[in-house]
């Protein structure tokens, strides 16, 4: 048995279990959005963090990294792990990764994808969409067990980056986010 899961957002660069491949590649049909609240990763009940979740988008891809994991066991630990992980994502849909952008016959199929649904009743964590400056002032201000809501930002869109692939949403919001810290730490220097 051999299980295929999609990361998007910070499993691109932690995937935090073991996996025998990785393939950079996208999904068709979805892009990537900062409408996911995190209450408890990049944000607290009382203040949640922004994280992206897909939506879906006709003619739109969604690029991120595939993790091939082999062996019962290892596809054990690594669900368990995920479950725990992803638990505000309250979807998991299969579909399919092209590693080209002219393939018409995907790189693999099937292959697993959390997603955190825009229903309230299901996901009570969903914010939805909101504008730059919004986004940028609440994620400017969260911070969670796994550190602050800027630094899973500024570390996507790195290993976006790093991919080749220039996520004009996640762009434009992390250079929001840095104008807002830079007149923060100018404002609080000018008091001093």
């Amino acid at each position: 048995m051999v299980l295929w899961v999609f990361g998007y957002g910070s499993l691109i660069w932690k995937a935090g279990f073991h996996y025998d491949d990785r393939l950079i590649g996208f999904i068709k049909g979805y892009h990537r959005v900062f409408y996911q609240g995190s209450t408890d990763h990049r944000g607290t009940p009382e203040y949640p963090g922004r994280t992206v979740t897909l939506e879906p988008c006709d003619g739109e891809v969604c690029w991120g990294v595939a993790y091939k994991v082999s062996g019962e066991e290892d596809e054990q630990i690594a669900l368990t792990y995920l479950e725990v992980r992803e638990k505000q994502y309250d979807m998991q849909v299969y579909l399919d990764l092209f590693t080209e952008p002219d393939a018409s016959t995907p790189a693999v199929s099937g292959i697993l994808v959390y997603i955190a649904s825009p229903d309230k009743k299901l996901n009570k964590n969903y914010l939805g969409p909101a504008s730059m400056e919004e986004m940028a002032n609440q994620i400017v201000h969260a911070e969670g067990p796994s550190g602050p809501n800027r630094d899973y930002v500024f570390q996507l869109e790195k290993a976006l980056l790093k991919l080749g692939c220039e996520d004009k949403h996640v762009m434009e919001l992390a250079e929001t986010v840095r104008q807002k810290l830079s007149g923060r730490e100018l404002t609080n220097s000018q008091v001093e």
